[in-house]
């Protein structure tokens, strides 16, 4: 909705929580017939590319890689039908939804109920300065780096290096956070069988793709398709909240709804992107209603232009961001390490 005031051009006010709610329900719909059709459409062609990388693996190093690339995409198409069971929202059935986690987790080796965890956290608190540290980018406003000792300034540095974030993060995450339980078992045993569950029957399924290809190839074959799958992801979910002008506010003002659509980007991406990984492009609306999947996702974009006013952010444009790291609380923005030192 767009009103002509004068010489501008002003936006009417963005729909109310409850107006929100009473918009969107009629998207956060499973469709069975859809989402079995998306399955396929993505098990098929990962099983064909799969193949296809260890037929590569015996004609040279470029044969491989051409074919790691789509392997790994459609790896990361089908975690995000995994996130959709997390959340719900894929079938109508919750067992079904579960079981279908559970079963996908084991090929994208992110433990379903473990994951599913961390991220139900994200969701709750995703731009609350207050409750940092669960499923999130570790994230430090300007004054909390300004009061860090020189070696805390040092690691926190390090940390939001993109080779970390973006090399060493996504082996660490496939290779030890969700492979070795990190909490009290005695507390958290869902958590212990989620993840311990997952390593077995992946060992399991390993050692059958062992038998038939070979150690060497199925060790450098899978294990590349999954890095690489899961530094995609782990690139995915950073540009989706950090940005220039994303969302972070204390406690106190926080706002579910604003941090929905101010924290969250829209990535504008070449359909075919879109495509493969299953529209999480559209993550502001995701943060908004969580139980719509994402196969409605951009019907849902396309018949309501208030959401058009989100943080678009575009491939080329999305480089940019990895070199911000800090909450300037001042200027209500993410900033680089060079910017906050300037303003000092």
């Amino acid at each position: 909705m767009i009103e002509n005031c004068g010489s501008g051009v002003s936006l009417a006010a963005p729909p109310t929580p409850q107006a929100w709610g009473k918009r969107l329900a009629r998207y956060a719909k499973p469709d069975g017939t859809r989402a079995v059709g998306q399955l396929l459409t993505t098990a098929a062609p990962l099983l064909a590319s799969a193949a296809a990388l260890f037929w590569g693996l015996s004609q040279g190093f470029w044969p491989a890689v051409a074919f790691a690339v789509p392997a790994a995409l459609f790896v990361v198409r089908l975690f995000v039908i995994q996130h959709d069971c997390g959340h719900g929202s894929y079938f109508r059935s919750g067992r079904v939804n579960n079981a279908l986690g559970r079963v996908l987790g084991v090929v994208t080796m992110m433990p379903y109920a473990a994951w599913r965890r961390d991220h139900a956290v994200h969701h709750a608190s995703s731009g609350n300065l207050e409750r940092r540290g669960i499923g999130d980018v570790t994230t430090l406003t300007v004054a909390e780096y300004r009061a860090r000792s020189r070696w805390q300034r040092l690691a926190y540095r390090f940390y939001r290096h993109p080779l970390v974030l973006f090399v060493m993060g996504p082996a660490y995450m496939l290779m030890v956070r969700y492979r070795i339980p990190m909490t009290n078992p005695f507390r958290d045993g869902s958590i212990w069988l989620s993840i311990l569950g997952t390593n077995v029957a992946a060992a399991v399924l390993g050692i059958g793709l062992a038998a038939l290809v070979g150690p060497v190839a199925f060790l450098a074959g899978w294990g590349t398709m999954l890095l690489l799958a899961t530094t995609i992801g782990v690139w995915f979910f950073y540009v989706q909240h950090q940005f220039e002008d994303t969302y972070w506010r204390p406690a106190a003002t926080w706002n579910f709804h604003a941090a929905a659509l101010q924290g969250s980007s829209y990535y504008d991406l070449p359909r075919p992107l879109h495509w493969l990984t299953g529209s999480i492009g559209f993550h502001h609306i995701h943060h908004l209603a969580s139980r719509i999947p994402n196969y409605r996702l951009r019907a849902c974009f396309e018949e309501n232009p208030e959401l058009h006013r989100s943080r678009r952010v575009t491939l080329w444009g999305s480089l940019n961001s990895a070199r911000l790291a800090l909450w300037d609380e001042e200027t209500q923005k993410l900033v680089s390490f060079r910017h906050a030192a300037r303003a000092a």
